[in-house]
């Protein structure tokens, strides 16, 4: 999906003009993959501009900083901050968000410690990641050939760069075998998690998700749908999942802050349930998507609002 260019990103501290926004070829991070990165998106509401769980995205970025042992040079408020007034200086209403910690231009061994450490913080204009139509029709996915990293290999509860080679087999491979998704196993077999998405499967009115050591990330939307789920009355199970538990699923659907709530529609040729989004995995939608675009209360606190935020900090 090709970018659509806004004026600003910001780099170590200071807002810089999108086509100027570049790196040494000679950095660590293009040679190693060294780097951490988050996404999330902001929403546009009633009241203006929206991030959704904010500070919690700001916090997942530490602590996959904090396990490959690389200190942020700047606080959690500077970038929590940082977020806020680009999207502000882009006058955006609604975007994804970029932020990645990366190994800058020093050496080029192994090592990474020698190598400073670098921070840009990008916002785009971006649609529905799996296609438009996939939040109601669902998508067609397929299990990949590629499993997920084993435990102890590359940790997987850091949002790595790294990690994302991996991904990018996992998708590549569901291209070409006419799919828009990829499901990845993890070393032993079972499943893991889309090249991009943590995944639920629903039977039996029991909605059920791997857990962290079937080598998934830690969601903050895989979160979000537990706790909505817990609200609307729905049990949910974090459990090992056999792959022919896909098959046999009422529904399955991704996660994630770029996926959303997609329903999986076919998996490997099999259809899913009805073949397209099933009722728990709509009520859970319309529950989440109720607080993103404002129609219901936030009662979670789960969105900070841009313009309310970046006018606090001007007056000050």
């Amino acid at each position: 999906m090709p970018f659509d260019k806004v004026k600003y990103i910001w780099m170590n501290g200071k807002m810089v003009n999108w086509d100027d926004a570049k790196i040494h070829v000679l950095s660590h991070v293009v040679h190693y993959g060294s780097s951490l990165f988050e996404g999330q998106r902001c929403y546009k509401t009633p009241k203006g501009p929206a991030c959704f769980r904010h500070q919690d995205h700001v916090d997942r970025l530490w602590d996959s900083c904090k396990i490959y042992r690389m200190e942020i040079p700047f606080t959690k408020q500077q970038i929590f901050d940082a977020i806020l007034e680009l999207i502000a200086a882009n006058k955006l209403e609604e975007c994804y968000v970029r932020p990645v910690v990366y190994r800058g231009y020093n050496s080029l061994g192994v090592d990474p410690t020698p190598c400073p450490v670098d921070v840009a913080i990008a916002v785009w204009p971006w649609g529905k990641y799996l296609g438009p139509e996939a939040l109601e029709k669902g998508v067609k996915a397929c299990v990949s050939t590629w499993n997920r990293n084993a435990p102890n290999t590359t940790p997987m509860m850091a949002k790595s760069s790294a990690n994302y080679m991996n991904g990018q087999l996992i998708k590549m491979e569901a291209l070409a075998r006419g799919c828009v998704e990829g499901i990845a196993l993890d070393v032993y077999g079972h499943v893991s998690e889309g090249s991009g998405e943590n995944i639920f499967i629903v039977k039996n009115g029991v909605l059920i998700t791997p857990p962290f050591s079937s080598s998934v990330l830690p969601g903050i939307t895989r979160r979000t749908v537990i706790k909505l789920a817990d609200e609307l009355g729905i049990k949910v199970i974090e459990e090992v999942v056999p792959r022919e538990a896909l098959y046999i699923a009422d529904e399955v659907f991704f996660t994630g802050s770029a996926a959303e709530v997609t329903p999986i529609a076919e998996i490997d040729g099999i259809k899913i349930g009805p073949g397209h989004r099933g009722p728990i995995t709509e009520k859970v939608q319309k529950a989440l998507f109720d607080i993103l675009e404002g129609r219901v209360e936030d009662r979670h606190g789960w969105l900070t609002f841009v313009n309310k935020h970046v006018g606090q900090q001007v007056s000050k």
